[in-house]
């Protein structure tokens, strides 16, 4: 049984965490039974669709089934990258950090002049 807690305001009790929406898994599972009732029709009106217009229908069928990108700022990238070149270094050993010294180094002495 579920140990119940104030939530902050004044309520207790609740659904447990993880514990899925009963109303939403109804409605999640009556449309999927209605879509694959209506598969073949629904195939058949994307056909008689202009190009454009099918192509905005997938393309909003997609978000359902292909999970978007997230955008990246170019810092946030950096960040990522240099989080992961700090990894690397930690397990690399002692020759291979000293030659990348050196080149980072040679390149420096280069953009300089």
């Amino acid at each position: 049984m579920a140990r119940q807690k104030n939530d902050g305001k004044g309520r207790l009790g609740g659904r447990a965490k993880g514990t899925p929406n009963k109303v939403t898994g109804t409605v999640k599972d009556w449309l999927t039974r209605l879509i694959d009732k209506n598969r073949n029709q629904i195939e058949q009106d994307l056909k008689e669709l202009e190009p454009k217009e099918r192509v905005q229908i997938l393309e909003k069928f997609m978000q359902y089934v292909i999970p978007k990108m997230q955008g990246y700022t170019i810092e946030e990238q950096i960040k990522t990258e240099y989080e992961e070149l700090e990894k690397l270094l930690e397990k690399a050993p002692e020759q291979v950090i000293d030659i990348l010294t050196e080149r980072i180094i040679n390149l420096k002495k280069n953009d300089n002049e």
